[in-house]
């Protein structure tokens, strides 16, 4: 089974499947099944929303320091990726 995640050449109309592989497109969003759909809303919703940037360079350094500060807080980015389904696997 190979997981798409709807990008154009995924569902192009010549792409040769093999008969052992199966294809399971992710829904066009699906924030349980992708985590980092959810470290995007955060990102956009408490660092990077309402602003206007003078240039490339302005909001590659703010999106840098978003993220740096994401990072910084281990436990928040465990919160927003963590799946309630999905446990530690132990033998």
């Amino acid at each position: 089974m190979v997981v798409l995640d709807r990008a154009g050449w995924h569902g192009a109309g010549d792409l040769a499947v093999p008969g052992n592989i199966t294809l399971l497109p992710l829904p066009s969003y699906a924030p349980e099944s992708n985590p980092v759909e959810n470290v995007r809303e955060y990102l956009r919703q408490n660092q990077l929303s309402l602003r206007v940037w003078p240039g490339y360079d302005a909001i590659v350094a703010t999106c840098c320091r978003a993220w740096n500060a994401l990072v910084a807080m281990p436990d928040r980015l465990a919160s927003i990726t963590r799946r309630e389904w999905a446990k530690a696997v132990t033998n």
